[in-house]
């Protein structure tokens, strides 16, 4: 009998009232939580606007969690469908109870952030590189979800942390087992910190940064999943084929395309847009937010003619006194006398005129003047 082991939880469900409260959607909802602040931070320290991150998060949740759901059904259909089946049809619904494949979580939760990027018209290459630690480090506390479901255990073992399974969940008693849910939460840990670090050293561009994210998560995935014996794709039995997990196999093919792609774009330079066109970003690493008020290369119209009114003539030969702006001498005599009407500029019969006076409209300069201009 081993000297130590990691004990089952006694419940993985609490009630507040009638109202189920369940540990496998708080771990779920914690690690969205964190993604979604992490990737903010990031966001924000790129150049992007604050919130963008939040509002895409939205629809890439929305459609991550129909995408995982459908995965696993698909996938594990003998589990609800069927003469084989141990659950009633409905239940393939109950997200809650468990039953999420990553695989159809991040390939219709990226339909969800395209949509998003499309309609903002940002980079989705951009976003994805921005949010990849982010996932990372959800996964990881998602995963404790299964170890409240008793779930994704692997083989038997005899070291110190085994797993304690119980018979309604498949286990048999004395028996520990591998905690594969506690490999992959570490290993998607450091993963999550590896990306951080690559990221701001290499400054990994052009959706770079999430291929290496999705090549170290499948690369993970295949050993792990190598070491489950809990039942995927069948009641009593995981699918298999040529000898793997159907998982393995998923992660094989997953990894291959994201090496691929990060070699084949390692020489791509072209823009990626990290807020909506005509607002101009801020430097990298400012973490501010761009002024939507005064878009790329453009300011507001009412300064660009101020300073076309007001700029000071330098036209004039050295020596002479500058030439008053138009409308400078209506403007500083005050109300009182833009209501007085043009008659009020032309001087009293026998009044000496001033010197600098405003001239009347039509009154034509004196030699003295002109020979002075």
């Amino acid at each position: 009998m081993p000297l130590a082991s990691i004990p089952s939880p006694s419940q993985g469900v609490w009630y507040l009232g009638f109202i189920p409260i369940r540990a496998y959607a708080l771990c779920i909802v914690a690690g969205v939580i964190f993604a979604v602040w992490l990737s903010e931070r990031r966001w924000r320290a790129r150049g992007g606007q604050k919130g963008t991150i939040i509002d895409i998060a939205v629809p890439a949740v929305i459609f991550g969690l129909i995408g995982g759901r459908l995965y696993h059904v698909i996938t594990d259909w003998q589990m609800y469908f069927g003469s084989r089946a141990i659950k009633p049809a409905y239940k393939a619904l109950f997200i809650w109870e468990g039953g999420l494949g990553i695989w159809g979580a991040i390939a219709l939760g990226g339909v969800g952030v395209w949509i998003a990027c499309r309609r903002r018209g940002l980079s989705l290459s951009a976003v994805a590189d921005t949010v990849a630690p982010g996932i990372a480090f959800a996964q990881a506390i998602g995963r404790w979800g299964n170890y409240f479901n008793q779930e994704l255990y692997g083989g038997p073992t005899t070291l110190p942390w085994g797993l304690e399974i119980d018979q309604q969940h498949g286990g048999e008693p004395g028996v520990l087992y591998h905690p594969t849910f506690l490999y992959e939460s570490l290993w998607n840990v450091a993963l999550g910190f590896l990306l951080l670090f690559v990221g701001s050293r290499l400054r990994l561009r052009h959706g770079r940064l999430f291929a290496l994210y999705v090549a170290g998560y499948t690369l993970g995935r295949f050993w792990i999943e190598g070491l489950r014996i809990d039942p995927v794709g069948g009641v009593d039995h995981a699918v298999t084929f040529l000898g793997m997990r159907l998982n393995q196999w998923t992660a094989l093919v997953v990894f291959v395309g994201a090496v691929v792609y990060f070699f084949a774009t390692r020489n791509k330079d072209t823009v990626e847009h990290v807020v909506p066109p005509g607002v101009q970003p801020l430097a990298e690493g400012d973490g501010a937010v761009a002024d939507p008020a005064h878009p790329a290369d453009q300011a507001d119209e009412a300064e660009t003619s101020g300073a076309a009114r007001t700029e000071p003539d330098t036209s004039a030969e050295p020596g002479a006194e500058p030439m008053e702006p138009a409308g400078a001498a209506e403007a500083e005599a005050g109300p009182e006398r833009a209501e007085a009407g043009p008659e009020s500029t032309v001087k009293a019969e026998g009044e000496p005129e001033a010197e600098g006076a405003a001239r009347a409209p039509g009154e034509h300069a004196t030699a003295e003047e002109k020979h002075a201009r």
